[in-house]
């Protein structure tokens, strides 16, 4: 629970410090401008709120790990919700706007998150998680996008390195296997989701699990 507060907290901090012209950069997600992953976490936020508001009495169905949708390649780019956030982005107009909202209703989630009974059940995309669960899938979720903000932005905030190292631990059970240990965790995540390519070396170090990757998660 104090993870995903910490993870959401930084992710909110590093929109609230992108100067007017940062969000006309292209960010980590293909396709997307900084502007549009900023409306994704407003429409993650609302996601949030409405799931911890969605009590469940039925066994959970997935836990932090099995909730994730696998795909072996990425995005086409023709999903409707991905479109409908790219305009949804561009009528904001000023970037203002954007972290206005993004800080209005992301502060109600990560007050909800904190309210929340971690044993909790909850409902989601029709299955069950207990709330602890679903708030560690978004751990992993804000931290990845916390990447995406910032891959053109070298100054700025890298996510907590507790974030990181949890996010790493997820994708490996996700995968199946662990990273090298000379992977940073930071480089793991990049390299697992397909956010960049592995070198030469980072292939050779993966071995046999080097086939099974990049993991693209929905």
């Amino acid at each position: 629970m104090d993870l995903f507060s910490r993870s959401w907290t930084a992710l909110r901090a590093a929109v609230a410090d992108l100067a007017d012209e940062d969000f006309a950069r292209p960010s980590g997600c293909t396709g997307w401008l900084v502007r549009d992953l900023v409306c994704h976490l407003i429409i993650d936020a609302q996601d949030v709120l409405i799931t911890l508001a969605t009590p469940s009495d039925r066994e959970p169905t997935r836990d932090a790990v099995t909730y994730w949708e696998v795909a072996d390649t990425p995005p086409a780019g023709d999903d409707p919700l991905d479109a409908l956030t790219v305009r949804l982005a561009a009528a904001y107009e000023e970037p203002h706007l954007l972290t206005f909202h993004l800080d209005d209703v992301g502060s109600a989630a990560g007050r909800a998150a904190r309210l929340a009974d971690p044993a909790g059940r909850v409902g989601t995309r029709d299955e069950v998680l207990t709330v602890e669960d679903y708030l560690s899938v978004y751990v992993l979720e804000w931290t990845l996008h916390h990447l995406d903000l910032i891959a053109y932005l070298p100054d700025a905030e890298q996510p907590p390195a507790e974030g990181l190292t949890r996010s790493r631990e997820l994708l490996e059970r996700i995968a199946g296997s662990a990273f090298p240990a000379s992977f940073t965790d930071r480089d793991a995540l990049l390299v697992g989701t397909g956010r960049r390519a592995p070198t030469e070396a980072e292939r050779a170090e993966l071995g046999e699990p080097a086939a099974k990757l990049p993991l693209y998660l929905g």
